[in-house]
């Protein structure tokens, strides 16, 4: 097994993090710092450590889904002393456990957190196009127009241009539009900057669904595991 794929699998990280520890030399096999990531290890012999802690692989993986509120941050730990989605699964502080990919400090919703490495990377690589489901209040009432533009692909602040996505206007109160978007892309706050590329200000912004796995139903603030099929759901994606 490749030593970033058994990083991933013993709950260190993603591999797309776990290669990044071995690119900078934090990992060692049999006492020797390795930086290939071409690197075998032997499952049943080898040892290997990161950052000087033996890391074993783990025979029982924890899946939980969490109803993110706003006001904490989607990381492990914060060196501003920020509130972190840990802060709301301390009965998990003794795993390792870590958010796939990434809702920013204002969003709220759905969350997937883990000790799985291996599927956090299938969930969060780009090339899978899983659909994420959010739903929006924007200032003002957006138009037809803008509906059509938002769906056809925008061109964000740093000059990339979104995929083609699904966006349906849900209804206008209160002078603030409610809007559903489905998309397969995971940029840093992309819905929040796709409004923005139509200089429409997003007020309030909650992601609903990860593929066919919903938030309905769980309370604000509150996780559960992930039910056996939901799992399995998720490794067949």
């Amino acid at each position: 097994m490749r030593i970033n794929k058994y990083l991933a699998e013993s709950g260190v990280a993603s591999r797309r993090s776990s290669e990044q520890f071995v690119l900078a030399g934090r990992v060692k096999l049999n006492g020797k710092t390795v930086t290939a990531l071409s690197t075998e290890v032997n499952v049943e012999n080898d040892t290997v450590l990161l950052d000087g802690k033996k890391v074993k692989p783990m025979t029982k993986h924890i899946y939980l889904m969490l109803n993110k509120p706003k006001g904490y941050i989607t990381t492990t730990s914060d060196e501003k002393g920020r509130k972190t989605v840990m802060d709301l699964v301390t009965e998990y502080q003794r795993e390792r456990l870590f958010p796939v990919g990434r809702l920013d400090y204002e969003t709220e919703g759905l969350l997937l957190l883990t000790t799985d490495g291996e599927l956090a990377n299938r969930i969060a690589h780009p090339r899978h196009e899983i659909p994420k489901t959010y739903v929006a209040r924007v200032e003002g009432e957006l138009t037809r127009q803008e509906v059509e533009t938002l769906s056809r692909g925008v061109t964000l602040d740093d000059g990339t241009v979104t995929k083609r996505c699904k966006v349906c206007l849900l209804g206008v109160e209160n002078k603030l539009s409610r809007i559903e978007v489905v998309i397969t892309e995971g940029k840093n706050r992309q819905v929040r900057r796709m409004f923005a590329a139509l200089n429409r200000h997003v007020v309030f912004l909650k992601r609903m669904a990860i593929g066919e796995l919903k938030v309905g139903g769980l309370t604000r603030g509150t996780h559960r595991p992930l039910k056996a099929f939901e799992i399995e759901y998720l490794k067949k994606l």
